[in-house]
């Protein structure tokens, strides 16, 4: 309610701050329990860290979260509730490698494990496999011996465990596929708690039966769209939150256009963007810490006619030692044109980031070429940056480094008097992915519905 509205509160109002997969689906819960909801949205669209963009005419694709698989229970639920349909990632064909920084001549394999010592290998998803089962996924910083995991990066933890030159060359490439990070970035108890909170180093890393099994077809930015649809204009959009002030009352949701008042705020947003607003009462906690890091990801779509690869026997995946794409997936809708996705992680985004618009295309292009010489000039080049959105501050998700873990674990998900917190950084089941978003909200919704 904004304060410009009366004097008066409602009985049972909100305010939801984020108009992400977590922010809408808590606003369209709390509004189905009969709360007046606003909803405050920075940016000039809703979706968060989905974004759907115009590949061709009538055809749009996934320059954020794209992917589920059937772990991905609430998702899959809510895609149904909202009349979405999934279709497979398609990964028929063989894959290509390129393993060496010399190595213009990509290797063709079948299937995706790579063409590196496979002894090396082997050890390298063994040591991951023990820090994963080891790893308490509802509360990570309740794991045997977590101050020291937490204190450890995942690269000092490569250095040290890591010897074959396969193994430490494979390993900030999977890191940087699994949740666009650098080595240097995490903590290793924020690595295992990830790898277990997605279901495992298997199921997060495969297609058919795995995480990324799935997109939804015409993309995952309708998912918001469609909820937010029947709350009209509630949704503001373009209002970036300044402050949240509460008493014993209400709380007020400040903008530079105004102040919403309710009887309750949900906050879902990334930890960084969360701790930029001014809270009165203060935060007794941060939600993030000096060494938390932005999901290192910026997303290339290059537009072909048609997936051209799938002629030649490819299946348009790809894993390369240099960049800037370091692996690419063939996104193409199931009829019309071919999209060939490639990601840019880790400290390679970094980089990538830094450049101008027109070298990005050229070193993406060129990079392209070389692994499937059979594409002509793309029809269209899009990239998206999520270290520089100003409204994510990375994507996929916050990336909790040395000792963050441990400190800021444990109030995660308290509520601050009145202030609820949502997002997929707050859900210790798939941190990071869509599900977790959704699960995010539908465990505010209960936070608050248990308020009385």
């Amino acid at each position: 309610m904004n304060e410009d509205d009366g004097p008066g509160t409602p009985t049972r109002s909100a305010v939801v701050v984020g108009a992400g997969l977590a922010g809408l689906t808590a606003a369209t819960g709390l509004a189905a329990h009969g709360f007046a909801v606003t909803v405050l949205e920075a940016r000039e669209r809703v979706g968060g860290r989905t974004h759907g963009i115009a590949a061709a005419p009538g055809v749009r694709i996934d320059a954020g979260a794209a992917y589920l698989g059937d772990r991905h229970t609430e998702l899959n639920a809510l895609a149904a509730e909202l009349c979405l349909k999934t279709t497979p990632t398609t990964m028929l064909g063989a894959s290509r490698f390129a393993l060496s920084d010399a190595d213009d001549r990509p290797a063709t394999s079948d299937g995706r494990f790579p063409p590196l010592d496979a002894v090396a290998l082997g050890d390298l998803f063994e040591r991951l496999a023990e820090l994963t089962d080891a790893v308490r996924p509802d509360a990570p910083w309740l794991t045997p011996d977590a101050e020291r995991l937490d204190a450890l990066t995942a690269a000092e933890w490569a250095e040290r465990h890591l010897t074959h030159p396969d193994a430490r060359l494979f390993f900030p490439l999977f890191l940087g596929e699994m949740c666009a990070a650098d080595p240097a970035d995490v903590s290793v108890l924020h690595l295992a708690f990830y790898l277990r909170s997605g279901g495992g180093l298997r199921y997060l890393n495969a297609f058919a039966g795995g995480a990324q099994q799935d997109r939804i077809a015409g993309g995952a930015h309708q998912l918001c769209e469609r909820l937010a649809a029947p709350l009209g204009t509630a949704v503001r959009l373009g209002e970036p939150v300044r402050a949240v002030h509460q008493d014993d009352r209400s709380v007020t949701v400040r903008t530079d256009r105004g102040a919403y008042r309710a009887e309750v705020a949900v906050l879902a947003l990334p930890p960084l963007l969360a701790d930029a607003i001014e809270y009165r009462p203060a935060l007794p906690q941060p939600r993030s810490g000096e060494h938390t890091a932005r999901g290192c990801a910026v997303k290339v779509h290059l537009v072909h006619p048609a997936p051209l690869w799938r002629d030649h026997g490819l299946s348009g995946w790809s894993v390369n030692a240099r960049g800037p794409l370091l692996s690419t997936v063939d996104d193409s809708p199931e009829d019309g044109i071919g999209v060939l996705t490639g990601f840019v992680t880790g400290a390679e985004a970094h980089r990538f980031g830094a450049l101008t618009p027109e070298r990005q295309r050229a070193e993406a292009v060129e990079q392209a070429r070389r692994l499937f010489p059979m594409l002509p000039e793309p029809l269209g080049v899009h990239i998206t940056d999520w270290l520089a959105d100003p409204y994510s501050r990375g994507c996929y998700a916050a990336l909790l480094g040395p000792g963050d873990w441990t400190r800021i674990g444990p109030a995660l998900t308290a509520p601050h008097r009145r202030v609820h917190w949502a997002g997929t950084e707050t859900s210790t089941a798939f941190f990071g992915l869509m599900e977790g978003a959704v699960r995010s909200g539908r465990r505010v919704v209960a936070e608050v519905l248990a308020r009385g």
